[in-house]
């Protein structure tokens, strides 16, 4: 079936334009972010995540549940060639958590040319997701919060939220890839025991006051200037969570194995 343009952009609540410019760009990224999460339940329920278009309509759109960053990747990037975009697939390594010798190329972002420029395009990358195009030059323009730089030899995504200090997401080539190598990676971490997403809960989402973040058990609210931490009492309570912030009822958490939470296993 492909990609039904009218039934994502009622998701994402777009009334905007789709002429391919960087307005249009700007404004689909920012819907995008804010109507639909990034969460792993899918992995953590055992269940296969597929990046065909059809698959990611029925989930995403139809479904209205979120994803990790090979789909948020592959669903916009759709939308984005339907209205003209011709975005390429990037692979990157995560360096939050690690050195890149350690780091395998598991992510999945985009870049977008729009007339003469090209932008980076990543709303799968959780609570560190930029929320518009990042320009691909080198350097951080006046208040940005995502900018690139150059280190060793490659580009490195970097962060800065609020007042902590600048960190380095990811680092990557900007070599596009085929869609086939994503699918490999996808298999990876949606299978492999090792894999963070198969043993923890990672989630984040965009409200009207700001962003609620979830890892395993601990919860970040964060509403204008203030943060308010939460612990999940239980499963129970991980439901209520996905009804008041994530925008989506899924009863089968209640009986959902995490590795990181031995009482929940």
């Amino acid at each position: 079936m492909g990609l039904d343009i009218d039934a994502y952009f009622d998701r994402i609540q777009w009334l905007g334009g789709t002429r391919p410019t960087l307005e249009t760009l700007a404004g689909l990224m920012r819907a995008h972010t804010a109507a639909i999460p990034f969460e792993n339940l899918d992995v953590l329920l055992r269940r296969p995540i597929r990046l065909d278009v059809d698959s990611l309509r029925a989930k995403m759109v139809d479904g209205r549940r979120g994803g990790y960053c090979f789909e948020h990747a592959s669903l916009f990037a759709a939308a984005l060639e339907v209205i003209g975009f011709q975005p390429a697939r990037c692979a990157a390594r995560v360096v939050l958590f690690g050195p890149r010798t350690l780091a395998p190329r598991d992510h999945l972002f985009l870049t977008v040319p729009v007339g003469d420029a090209t932008y980076v395009v990543d709303p799968g990358f959780g609570p560190f997701a930029p929320l518009g195009p990042v320009p691909l030059t080198e350097g951080r323009p006046d208040g940005a919060t995502h900018w690139l730089e150059r280190d060793d030899g490659l580009w490195a995504l970097c962060v800065s939220r609020g007042d902590d200090a600048p960190v380095m997401g990811w680092v990557s080539t900007m070599q596009p890839e085929n869609p086939i190598d994503f699918e490999v990676s996808n298999h990876y971490i949606a299978t492999h025991t090792a894999s963070p997403f198969m043993n923890w809960i990672m989630m984040s989402a965009l409200t009207p006051e700001g962003r609620v973040n979830v890892m395993n058990r601990d919860v970040t609210i964060l509403s204008g200037a203030e943060t308010r931490s939460v612990t999940l009492a239980d499963r129970t309570a991980l439901r209520g969570l996905l009804l008041e912030h994530f925008g989506f009822d899924l009863p089968e958490v209640e009986k959902m194995t995490v590795p990181a939470i031995p009482e929940w296993v």
